[in-house]
C-alpha cells in the first residue's frame, strides 16, 4: 500500500502540552479549591490550567519556532490527565469547555499552527455514561455489550466491583475476575471497550470525525496495540481521511513497528527509540542510571552510547521506514509518561543543550515537551507533570534561546528537516552527521564527552571548508571546522568537551 503522510508534518515543530499544568487564564471559574500552582504535583490534584491559557500563550510559542501543538486529552474526565474519559463529545468544563477549544483552534490556525488531540479509544473511564448505565442496570443494560463483562455478571450471578475496597493490582492481560470486567492493566477505573461491537465502533469513529469537523488537525492515539480487533485502525484512518485528507495520525508505540506504518493505519509513531538514543548519547557520563532503571521502558532502551554507537543507531532507525515515514515521525526526548530529559541526564544543562541540538536537526517532526525548553526537571509520574513556571524570565532562558535558534535554523534550512542523514566521522564520544536534502547539505557535530575531540571527516572527502558557514549561535566556543594541511586530506572538526557545531554548505 502506498505511503501517504501529510506533507505539513515534515516541516513542523511540535510542542506537547499537559493542559492542567500549562497556564491558568483566569477565565474559567473553578468549582472548588485547586492545588497551588507552585506546589509539587500529586496523582489526583488539579492545578487549573485551561485551554484559554494555552491560547493566550500561542504568540510566545510561535516565537520559540513552534508550528504545531499536541495536547494531552481534553475531554470530560475525573482525572487530571484525562485519560479516564467520561464523555468523548464534550471538552472538560475545567478546561473551558468547547468555547475554549474553539478559541484555541481559531487563534492557532490564524498563526498557521496545527493542533493534534489525544484519542483514548482502547478504554474509557468508569464515569463513561454507557459504563455507568451498566453499573446501574447490570446485564439488563443495552450497553452491556460495549464492554468485556465476566460471564457470571452476564448470567446475573454477581455484580461489577468498579470501586473495590483493595487495589486489585496490575494485570497486564486485563482479565479481571475480581472486578467483573476487563480493564486496562486491571485498573478498575479504566474499563476496556469492545471495539468489535458495531455500536462501539461507530461511536468511536463518530468521535474522531466530529472533532476533525470541529477543526483539529489530527489524532495522537493512545495504546493502539492493545486494541485487538484487526480492522479497527484501518477503518479509523479511512474515516478520518475522508473528513480531513491531511489529518496527522500518530500512534503511541514505544518500539520500532514498521508494520504499523505501511500506509494502512498510522502516519507515524512517537519515536521513543530515537529519543532513547539521543538521551543515552547526549548525557555522556551524566546519565542517571538510577532514574533510567526505575522506568518501565527506559530501563530496557536507554544506555550509554559513544559517538560510533550513536551514529550507527541513528542510521539503523532511519533505515527501518520509508523516507516519507522517517520525515513524519514524532521525535521526542520527553513526555508526560517519562521522567524529564534534564532529570534523566542527571541535571546536566549542557547535556540537555546537546540533546536539543540533535532533536531539532534530525529527520522527523521534533516535539518539545512543555517546560523542557527552560530546563524544567521532574522524576517519574506525577513529578514529570509539574506546572509550567509562569514568572517572567523563569527557568533557563539561555536554553530557551538555544532552542529558538535551532528551530529558526531548521525552518530556514531544508537539509535540517528533510532528506537523509549519515555518519561522516567519529572519534571517542564525538560524532559528525551529514544531513542532505534537495541539494542542501548541513553538518551536525556533537561531542558530549568530557575531553576534547578532533574528528576527521573521512567519509566527506576533501571539500573546501570555506563552502561551509556556521549557523548563528549554534557553534560552541572553540569548535572549528578546518581543512587538512595536505592537498586531498579530509577536513576535520575540533570539538571541545560538551560542545556542538551546526554548519550549512553555502
Amino acid at each position: 500500500m502506498p505511503v501517504d503522510t501529510p506533507t505539513w508534518v515534515q516541516d513542523a515543530v511540535f510542542y506537547q502540552i499537559f493542559p492542567d499544568r500549562f497556564a491558568r487564564s483566569g477565565r474559567v471559574a473553578p468549582p472548588g479549591p485547586l492545588e497551588s500552582w507552585e506546589s509539587p504535583p500529586t496523582p489526583h490534584g488539579f492545578k487549573g490550567g485551561d485551554l484559554f491559557g494555552v491560547a493566550d500563550g500561542l504568540d510566545d510559542l510561535r516565537s520559540l519556532g513552534v508550528t504545531a501543538l499536541y495536547l494531552n486529552p481534553v475531554f470530560t474526565s475525573a482525572s487530571n490527565h484525562r485519560y479516564h474519559t467520561d464523555d468523548y463529545m464534550a471538552v472538560d468544563p475545567l478546561l473551558g469547555g468547547e468555547p475554549a477549544l474553539r478559541e484555541l483552534l481559531d487563534r492557532a490556525h490564524a498563526l498557521e499552527m496545527r493542533v493534534v488531540l489525544d484519542g483514548v479509544f482502547n478504554h474509557s473511564g468508569r464515569g463513561f455514561w454507557p459504563f455507568h448505565h451498566v453499573l446501574e442496570n447490570g446485564p439488563q443494560s443495552p450497553y452491556h455489550g460495549w464492554f468485556f463483562l465476566d460471564p457470571a455478571v452476564l448470567r446475573g450471578e454477581r455484580g461489577l466491583d468498579a470501586f473495590p475496597s483493595r487495589d486489585p493490582g496490575i494485570d497486564m492481560s486485563g482479565a479481571t475476575d475480581r472486578i467483573g470486567y476487563r480493564a486496562w492493566w486491571g485498573n478498575p477505573a479504566l474499563p476496556k471497550l469492545d471495539v468489535a461491537h458495531p455500536h462501539v465502533r461507530e461511536y468511536l469513529f463518530s468521535v474522531a470525525e466530529h472533532w476533525l469537523d470541529f477543526g483539529i488537525d489530527g489524532w495522537r492515539l493512545d495504546v493502539p496495540t492493545e486494541i485487538e480487533e484487526p480492522t479497527f485502525w484501518a477503518e479509523f484512518r479511512r474515516r478520518c481521511r475522508a473528513i480531513k485528507p491531511d489529518a496527522y495520525l500518530v500512534g503511541e508505540i514505544w518500539t520500532e513497528a514498521p508494520d504499523w506504518l505501511a500506509g494502512d493505519r498510522f502516519d507515524a509513531l512517537m519515536n521513543y527509540p530515537l529519543g532513547a538514543a539521543i538521551l543515552g548519547f547526549a548525557a555522556g557520563t551524566s546519565l542517571d542510571t538510577r532514574v533510567v532503571a526505575e522506568h518501565h521502558v527506559y530501563r530496557h532502551t536507554i544506555r550509554r552510547l559513544d559517538g560510533a554507537a550513536f551514529g550507527h543507531e541513528v542510521e539503523r532507525l532511519m533505515a527501518i521506514y520509508a523516507p516519507e515515514i522517517v520525515a513524519s515521525q514524532l521525535n521526542l526526548i520527553g513526555s508526560h509518561d517519562a521522567p524529564r530529559a534534564l532529570t534523566v541526564m542527571g541535571g546536566d544543562a549542557a547535556a540537555l543543550r546537546l540533546a536539543f541540538t540533535l532533536l531539532l536537526t534530525l529527520p522527523g517532526a521534533p516535539c518539545v515537551y512543555y517546560g523542557d525548553e527552560i530546563g524544567l526537571a521532574g522524576h517519574h509520574d506525577p513529578d514529570c507533570r509539574r506546572s509550567m513556571p509562569r514568572r517572567p524570565g523563569a527557568g533557563d532562558q539561555s536554553l530557551r534561546q538555544h532552542v529558538a535558534t535551532l528551530t529558526a535554523a531548521r525552518h530556514a534550512t531544508i537539509a535540517l528537516r528533510r532528506g537523509t542523514v549519515r555518519t561522516v566521522g567519529g572519534a571517542g564520544d564525538a560524532v559528525v552527521l551529514l544531513r542532505e536534502a534537495d541539494g542542501e547539505r548541513a553538518l551536525v557535530a556533537i561531542n558530549p564527552g568530557r575531553a576534547p575531540q578532533v574528528v576527521r571527516l573521512e567519509a566527506l572527502g576533501s571539500a573546501d571548508p570555506a563552502a561551509w558557514a556556521s549557523v548563528t549561535d549554534l557553534v560552541s566556543p572553540g569548535a572549528e571546522l578546518v581543512r587538512g594541511s595536505d592537498p586531498g586530506e579530509p577536513m576535520q572538526v575540533t570539538l571541545p568537551p560538551q560542545s556542538a557545531a551546526v554548519v550549512v554548505a553555502r
